[in-house]
């Protein structure tokens, strides 16, 4: 099977979502409309980091894609790019796509000064690591990732409990004496249906060939 690399197009966003949809089930994730209209909408920006290619057949369907991005390298005082998703459709598998869509965002990073190609995968996609093994060099380094959303539910509810503070104070000042306002009555300006909500807490680059 023969195929062309080509940037992605406008025209594409159909025949490029079924592809995605393969590449999350692979990864057992849900892509939802909202993330895919997203993830899209990045790739039509021309003025956001995230760049997409694709593989044609001989037919004109799309059988593989590849996202990436620039980042900066400081150590190397240098930029590299880095390859979020790769992913060849089932039945296109073994006929050299994926390593053509990678030879293809090695050749952009060279046109653009770029000091390395970096990905990573899942470390038991042994099929696609035979590829990249035969492409690139594994390296030493080990990955972490700091789940961002629990932090900054734990965060918000924090400053929500701080801003509850005073009030237990004022509640504490208050003569114990003090007659508290009638059943029915609320003080002048108040609104007796008022909420109010604490603030709302504050997004996997994988590869398969």
């Amino acid at each position: 099977m023969s195929s062309q690399i080509r940037p992605l197009t406008d025209g594409d966003f159909f025949s490029w979502l079924g592809l995605y949809e393969g590449y999350a089930s692979f990864y057992e994730e849900t892509l939802t409309d909202e993330k895919a209209l997203r993830v899209w909408s990045w790739l039509s920006d021309g003025a956001h980091e995230l760049e997409g290619i694709v593989a044609v057949d001989d037919e004109g369907n799309l059988v593989g894609l590849a996202h990436f991005r620039t980042f900066a390298r400081p150590l190397a005082a240098s930029t590299g790019i880095f390859l979020d998703d790769l992913y060849v459709a089932e039945g296109s598998r073994e006929a050299g796509i994926g390593r053509s869509l990678i030879d293809s965002v090695t050749a952009i990073a060279a046109q653009r000064g770029a000091s390395v190609v970096r990905w990573i995968t899942a470390k038991d996609n042994e099929t696609a690591r035979r590829l990249y093994d035969d492409v690139a060099e594994k390296t030493k380094w080990v990955t972490y990732d700091f789940d961002v959303a629990p932090a900054a539910a734990a965060e918000s509810t924090a400053q929500a409990d701080a801003a509850a503070q005073p009030d237990a104070q004022a509640d504490a000042a208050q003569p114990a004496d003090a007659e508290p306002p009638h059943a029915g009555t609320e003080p002048e300006g108040s609104d007796p249906f008022a909420v109010t909500t604490p603030p709302s807490p504050g997004s996997d680059t994988r590869s398969e060939g």
